[in-house]
C-alpha cells in the first residue's frame, strides 16, 4: 500500500482508493453522488482532502449494514459544515439506523419463510406465488402454476 507523507494535504483517487480499500470507481461514484467531494489541479486531476479517508470509511461501513446511499448521504448533509463523522456521530446515526435495519430483519424474515413454503409448493407460478405476486386474491385459494376451475364453477371446456 503506497504511504502518504504527512506533509501532503491531498491525496489523488489511486491514493484514497489504495488507503481506504474503494475501487477508484467506487469513488467516482460516490463523489457523483455528493458523499465525497474533490477539487480539481489545473491538470483537471481529482484531489480529496485527507478527511475524504473518514468519509469513505463511514459511507462503506453503513453500506455494509446495508443503509441505502441516499440515507448515508442524507446524514452526512446534516452534520455541521457537511464535516467528517466522528465516533459520536456513528453512534447517533447508528442508533437512529437500529430500528429500519430490525424491520429489514422482519421482512427478511417473512420472505425466507414465504420462501419456504415455495419450495414446498414447487410450483413457483408467476400467477399464483407469494413472492412475485403478493396481492393475489387466487394464491389465497390455490395452489399450482395454472388456474384451475373450482369444483362446481363452470369452466371452459
Amino acid at each position: 500500500m503506497p504511504q502518504i507523507p504527512h506533509t501532503y494535504r491531498e491525496l489523488t483517487v489511486g491514493q484514497l482508493s489504495a488507503r481506504s480499500g474503494a475501487a477508484v470507481s467506487a469513488l467516482h461514484f460516490y463523489e457523483s453522488k455528493g458523499l465525497i467531494s474533490s477539487s480539481r489541479t489545473s491538470g483537471n486531476q481529482r484531489r480529496y482532502t485527507r478527511d475524504a479517508l473518514r468519509r469513505v470509511a463511514f459511507v462503506r461501513a453503513a453500506q455494509r449494514v446495508g443503509i441505502p446511499l441516499a440515507t448515508i448521504r442524507g446524514a452526512l448533509a446534516e452534520l455541521p459544515e457537511e464535516r467528517t463523522p466522528n465516533h459520536e456521530d456513528w453512534a447517533r446515526l447508528s442508533r437512529a439506523w437500529r430500528s429500519e435495519l430490525d424491520e429489514r430483519i422482519k421482512q427478511l424474515g417473512r420472505l425466507r419463510d414465504h420462501l419456504t413454503d415455495c419450495i414446498g409448493c414447487g410450483c413457483l407460478s408467476l400467477e399464483t406465488c407469494v413472492l412475485s405476486n403478493p396481492d393475489d386474491v387466487f394464491g389465497g385459494r390455490l395452489t399450482g402454476s395454472r388456474l384451475m376451475p373450482e369444483q362446481g364453477a363452470a369452466g371452459p371446456s
